[in-house]
């Protein structure tokens, strides 16, 4: 399993990468600001060594997480993984994967601290040492994870097609895929991912986003959702100047093991209605970037939104009428006037 690109990244997050600010350019980074509050409250908890060593380009931490079983893809010194352990209590779990022996040890130098911490009276986390592309290697099994998360990690796969195979294979009816990560708008040439610092910068294996559609696609999924998006400026003029025909953005995905999605909106007359009930979102809840459902207001959505809301763990959050036995055609995504006003419809 072990590749050239496996070794070159070992070395480049093993042995060149001792901090944060060791970054060449600011694709692996993120905007602080626009993390969830519980996100923040829990990040003050956690060792500054942890968070010093930190390499990634989104917060991919979702709501709902009390109890959950939870994956974390290249989870480094495991910062995204103990912010995720203090959020899904003690009666939830946490798994972190990594394959870099350095940032495994710095991880696993701070369970106790944790556990005390977060005042549990026994650890909810473990990290394995594995690759990415084959979890089941490490030996986690078939449908036994609520939530997968990674970030900004899965660009760096040279086989990003077993990598989705696998977390669509670990992950339980119902579960989602919520991961930050860079996306280019073009296929990156082979003499640019090759390149250890390009790659290990997570440029040059960034996916081209119509290729990532295709790649969930054939895992089962043909519907994904972006939930944030940013431009990244590389901010770098030799690097720049070297890849800087190509546009990346650092986008947050959203991704559901639903056998009921199809792959376009199609329109069964279902309106959801949101209770307010979702911890730290009492007046709306955002599925995506551009469904935003507010409290007690029934919205028209596409028979796969309507799936999202109604057979994943957020369903006793909402209420969702109408079911699939009478088809309309295509989701209109510009709804009759009369149907905007009563139901605030709103196109997947």
């Amino acid at each position: 399993m072990t590749t050239q690109t496996h070794q070159n990244l070992k070395e480049y997050y093993g042995k060149v990468l001792n901090h944060s600010n060791d970054l060449k350019t600011n694709a692996c980074c993120y905007d602080a600001d626009s993390i969830r509050v519980e996100v923040k409250d829990a990040l003050k908890l956690i060792h500054p060594e942890i968070s010093e060593r930190f390499y990634g380009c989104g917060s991919p931490i979702p709501p709902v997480l009390e109890g959950m079983t939870v994956l974390d893809l290249g989870c480094g010194t495991g910062r995204d993984a103990y912010v995720l352990s203090k959020l899904v209590g003690e009666s939830g779990h946490v798994i972190g994967v990594d394959m870099t022996d350095e940032q495994l040890a710095t991880a696993r130098k701070y369970i106790t601290h944790h556990t005390e911490a977060f005042g549990y009276r026994k650890t909810n986390i473990e990290f394995h040492q594995g690759f990415i592309e084959d979890l089941q290697g490490i030996g986690i099994a078939d449908e036994s994870v609520d939530i997968v998360i990674s970030n900004c990690v899965i660009n760096l796969s040279p086989d990003k097609a077993s990598v989705l195979r696998e977390i669509f294979r670990v992950l339980k009816p119902g579960g989602e895929l919520y991961f930050s990560d860079i996306f280019a708008d073009r296929r990156m040439p082979e003499s640019l991912r090759n390149d250890p610092v390009l790659h290990g910068e997570c440029l040059s294996g960034a996916l081209y986003i119509e290729d990532f559609r295709r790649l969930l696609g054939s895992v089962g999924c043909p519907d994904y959702r972006k939930t944030s998006e940013a431009i990244v400026t590389i901010d770098n003029q030799e690097i720049e100047d070297r890849i800087g025909f190509a546009n990346f953005t650092s986008v947050t995905v959203r991704a559901f093991k639903l056998a009921a999605l199809e792959d376009l909106c199609e329109d069964f007359g279902q309106i959801a209605t949101y209770r307010g009930s979702i911890a730290g979102h009492p007046h709306y809840f955002d599925l995506d970037d551009h469904h935003r459902l507010y409290t007690g207001k029934p919205m028209l959505v596409c028979g796969n939104s309507a799936a999202m809301l109604q057979e994943t763990r957020f369903g006793p959050h909402f209420t969702v009428t109408g079911d699939r036995s009478t088809h309309f055609g295509a989701f209109d995504c510009t709804a009759a006037p009369a149907a905007k006003a009563e139901s605030g419809g709103s196109c997947c």
